[in-house]
């Protein structure tokens, strides 16, 4: 286990290279599956998550080399068993998306449940259900979910709930599947429209990604392709946020505006400068901020992702904010942590309501999960006295170079073990 030790040093200020997304690399890993003809993947972020997914990949019988900084070349010659034990998927809640690829190409798979940041119910009933929808038979017992099918078939299907997971996993299966698949109430996320592009850069018929409505046809055989992926949202609104929370000023580069509007807009309400240009941010703190309230939504709601961050800012605005979190029932982990540097804040159901205050202090904490762990350090930035935050394994999941790109701000930020 290590920890994050972080002293106060004033305003942040400079430039930051957003990294590749963690949540449009897994999925876009795991469709590599569907190929086996080499498929080269650049900017694939380096964090535990992405590793772990590499190492399922290689278990699984893929020749992986690295051919650069962040770029992987992936190729699937050599499946001897679609399987995947809890020793694997236990450390990796996108594990599961390795299931449609697998059950597409090799018509069944056998995987244990999935582990991850423990945020709240995420269940895999909406994938289950896609892929039994396609012809699937699923069983699950002792934690091991079997999937088979001799030839998936198109078909129509609605998702109770947008979940991205389900949309991608289902998405990747009907790639193969005969005839045509419709999902209705698809995620809308700019990850989806990330592993849309890849797919059909293999040869895939994907439409309407993007939409609440995506049309695969299916196709006979995908082939090998080169990709980027794109920025990763959430990692660029975590310093926007660092920018404001410090008093600096920080330009992102390598970023879609588009995908951090939502970020954007309620920054900006708090009197915080945003800038967008075709592909960078520059924030600037405000003078005073002032409170606001957010919902978190799916895409292009407020992103569950950037709530905590965005908390941790709110704890030192002028005024009461309020957050109502919609996607994940257990997503105020962070709260207690916040609460021991000194914020005032309450949680009344699903809501918290954070009353700003002029300073947080220093102390010990603890990263309950990934985002979490963000907004302590975020916090840390600003409070008086060292912060030092434990199980910081969580941000790493996350962040690539998260002290290095801090420190290279203008942070006092190291690593240290327990």
């Amino acid at each position: 286990m290590s920890s994050l030790i972080i002293r106060p040093k004033g305003p942040l200020y400079g430039s930051v290279r957003i990294s590749g997304s963690k949540n449009a690399a897994l999925p876009i890993l795991a469709a590599t599956l569907l190929s086996e003809k080499p498929c080269t993947i650049f900017d694939v972020p380096p964090l535990s998550d992405t590793a772990n997914m590499l190492g399922i990949l290689r278990k699984l019988g893929s020749s992986i080399r690295h051919t650069g900084k962040d770029s992987f070349a992936i190729t699937n010659d050599n499946i001897k068993k679609p399987e995947a034990e809890y020793e694997d998927t236990g450390r990796l809640r996108a594990s599961f998306l390795i299931a449609g690829p697998l059950l597409a190409k090799y018509q069944k798979c056998r995987i244990a449940l999935p582990g991850g940041c423990k945020i709240g119910s995420r269940p895999i009933d909406l994938h289950l259900k896609g892929f039994s929808s396609l012809g699937a038979a699923v069983s699950i017992n002792h934690g091991i979910v079997e999937l088979c099918a001799p030839r998936l078939r198109g078909a129509s299907i609605y998702l109770d709930f947008p979940s991205v997971g389900a949309t991608e996993n289902i998405m990747m299966a009907a790639t193969l599947a005969d005839g045509i698949t419709v999902i209705e109430n698809a995620a809308v996320e700019p990850e989806i429209t990330d592993l849309a592009n890849f797919l059909n850069r293999m040869g895939a018929c994907v439409r309407g990604a993007g939409t609440d409505t995506v049309k695969i046809t299916g196709v006979p055989f995908l082939n090998g392709t080169v990709h980027t992926i794109i920025p990763d949202r959430i990692e660029a609104g975590t310093f926007m946020v660092a920018a404001a929370i410090s008093g600096g000023r920080i330009k992102l580069e390598n970023v879609v505006p588009e995908h951090l509007k939502p970020l954007s807009a309620k920054m900006r309400e708090m009197g915080i400068s945003v800038l967008e240009s075709d592909t960078s941010i520059l924030t600037e703190a405000a003078e005073e901020l002032f409170p606001t309230d957010i919902k978190t939504l799916p895409f292009p709601g407020f992103p569950t992702d950037m709530q905590s961050q965005l908390c941790a800012l709110m704890s030192v605005s002028h005024g009461t904010s309020i957050i109502t979190e919609t996607v994940f029932e257990n997503r105020f982990m962070h709260v207690e942590e916040l609460k021991r540097m000194g914020a005032d804040i309450t949680i009344e159901g699903r809501a918290a309501i954070v009353k700003g205050k002029p300073h947080l202090m220093g102390t010990k904490v603890t990263a309950t999960d990934l985002r979490a762990g963000a907004a302590l350090v975020l916090a840390g930035l600003c409070a008086e006295g060292e912060t030092h935050i434990g199980d910081a394994e969580h941000i790493f999941r996350g962040y690539a170079n998260f002290e290095e790109k801090l420190r290279n701000l203008g942070a006092d930020i190291e690593k240290a073990p327990i």
